[in-house]
Order: structure tokens, then C-alpha cells, then sequence
């Protein structure tokens, strides 16, 4: 029979910590992991730095009142007027959440609250193809069809680009994400909350908006700051059915072609730094970047602690 202390003399240290090739394994694929997240800091690192580096040279030389007040956007001509790429920046996400919004949360509270499994199993795979379809794709599309079929018959003119056109087809192309996130959120509210309101006589409706909607909500609202996002960032649907090419007249008209930010770096770049130009069209590439990473970082800080303060643990 084994004594007190002949029980404790087994249960040492070293018997506890496994075997010696075990704990190399272990230790070998801690430091792989850690490697594989320093290596995204310094990349991470390495971008801001590059941006910044020549965002700082523009902003350091560049005459400041061509970048207010002007009446374009004509970076080779030195006219370099960031009101024209943020209205028409504000129009295209503003168009895009419009359509987004509605046809992305009704798509997820179908597939979450209402869709048999069997339409679920169908649903959800044609939504998630839709979001692998090209950008490029879609600005054709937008361009070539949406144009002359959808945005002629409201006030635009037929087989040209503009703002609204892009805006449909930037919404077009963020429906899918609205919809994963939100229904990945509806479904994420634990089954108990729906059997309690089911058995207090709510109908399915009743249930859908007073129980499940507000359980999700930062869901939800997280659904939507990173499809505005995307709206915002959206280059090559811009670029093709924007109706501007690399230079563009203020407008505040969603009927006329504009530049957003990123098309209009989009527009310029050409794969080499040696953009024609004035002195500083390559720098002002940088800058205009700098200012779309700080609104993504401000509107990402924003809704991080807006959803933060909504959250509901269960």
C-alpha cells in the first residue's frame, strides 16, 4: 500500500510537465505562431510607415489652398481639391448603405428566423458566391447594365457612369457581407430567449424584432461599420461606372461622374512611382490614403466602442 509521501514523491514536477520531445513540440509551434503574428506587425508597421513617409512629403511642400476651395481634382495640373474626392467618397458609401443595408438585413433575418433548413442550405451558398464574384465584374456590370437599365429610369442618363451608378453597384457588392456578419450575429442569440417569447404567445415577428434584433444588435451594427468600410475602400467598380477618369470637376450631384479616394489613387497609380505630373502627384497619392486610413480608423474606433457599450453576454 502506497504512503502519503510516496504519493506526493510521484506526483513531481517533472511528471506533471509531460514528455521532454512533447514539450519541444509544443514550444517549437508556440514560437512558429508567435512568428507568424510578428511577422503581420511588421507588415502592418511597414505600410503605415511607407504612407506616412510620402504622405508627410506632400504635406510638408504642397501649397494648401489647391487642396481647399478649388474647383476639381486635377493632381497632374497640381490642383490637388480633397472636397471633390470626399463628397463623391460620401455619395458612393451613402448609395451603397442604402442598398446594402435593407437587402442585407433581410436576407440574414430569412435565413436566421424564417428559412427552412433545406431553402437555408441553398440560400446561404448563392449569398456567399455572390461575394466571390470579381469587383471588376460587378463595374462592368454596373457600368453596362445597371446604367442604361436602372439609373436612366431615375433621373440619370442611360450608358453613362456616375455616382449613383457606382454607389448600386458598390451596394451590390457589399449585400453579402451584411447579410454573413448579421446572420452569423441572429444566429449567435441563444435558442432560449425564442422558445421564451414563443411561450408567452409573440408571434415569430414579434419575436424577430422585440428579442432577437436587439439580443444582436452589436451584431448588427458591427455588420454595418464594416460594410461601410468596404463601401469606402471600394476601388475597381468606382473606378470603371464612377464616370471620371483621372481628373474630376466638384459636383454634388450623385447623377454626375466623380473620383472617390481610392479610385482617384487608383487612376493615378500605373504601377511605377514615376507618375506624370507635377512635383507632388505621387506624393498626394499617399495623402489622399492617409486621410481614407485615418476615417476607416476613426469610424472602426467609433463603432468598436459603440458595440462594446451594446453588447449583451448570455
Amino acid at each position: 500500500m502506497e504512503t502519503p509521501d510516496s504519493v506526493r514523491g510521484s506526483l513531481s514536477l517533472a511528471a506533471l510537465a509531460g514528455s521532454p520531445r512533447r514539450v519541444r513540440k509544443e514550444r517549437l509551434i508556440s514560437r512558429v505562431m508567435f512568428c507568424a503574428a510578428l511577422v503581420s506587425v511588421v507588415v502592418s508597421a511597414l505600410i503605415i510607415y511607407a504612407l506616412f513617409s510620402e504622405a508627410w512629403i506632400f504635406m510638408r511642400d504642397v501649397d494648401w489652398s489647391s487642396t481647399w476651395g478649388e474647383l476639381g481634382w486635377f493632381p497632374r495640373r497640381g490642383i490637388y481639391d480633397m472636397p471633390t474626392l470626399l463628397v463623391a467618397s460620401l455619395w458612393t458609401t451613402l448609395i451603397a448603405m442604402i442598398v446594402a443595408a435593407p437587402l442585407g438585413m433581410g436576407a440574414a433575418i430569412y435565413l436566421s428566423e424564417y428559412a427552412r433548413p433545406t431553402h437555408r442550405a441553398i440560400l446561404k451558398p448563392i449569398l456567399e458566391i455572390l461575394a466571390g464574384i470579381p469587383s471588376v465584374v460587378l463595374g462592368f456590370f454596373a457600368l453596362l447594365w445597371l446604367a442604361p437599365n436602372v439609373v436612366a429610369h431615375i433621373g440619370g442618363e442611360g450608358g453613362r457612369g456616375s455616382m449613383l451608378t457606382a454607389g448600386i453597384g458598390v451596394g451590390i457588392l457589399t449585400v453579402p457581407l451584411v447579410a454573413s456578419i448579421s446572420e452569423d450575429a441572429m444566429a449567435a442569440v441563444p435558442k432560449s430567449l425564442r422558445e421564451a417569447s414563443a411561450g408567452l404567445g409573440a408571434r415569430n415577428a414579434v419575436t424577430t424584432v422585440r428579442v432577437v434584433l436587439p439580443a444582436a444588435v452589436s451584431g448588427l451594427v458591427a455588420s454595418l461599420i464594416v460594410a461601410v468600410s468596404r463601401a469606402l475602400g471600394e476601388t475597381m467598380v468606382v473606378f470603371m461606372a464612377g464616370g471620371a477618369a483621372d481628373a474630376a470637376i466638384r459636383t454634388y450631384s450623385p447623377y454626375d461622374g466623380s473620383l472617390t479616394m481610392p479610385s482617384a489613387m487608383a487612376s493615378l497609380a500605373s504601377g511605377t512611382d514615376q507618375v506624370v505630373g507635377e512635383g507632388l502627384t505621387f506624393q498626394s497619392l499617399f495623402f489622399v490614403g492617409l486621410v481614407l486610413f485615418l476615417l476607416t480608423l476613426g469610424l472602426n474606433l467609433v463603432g468598436d466602442r459603440f458595440v462594446n457599450r451594446v453588447r449583451e453576454q448570455y
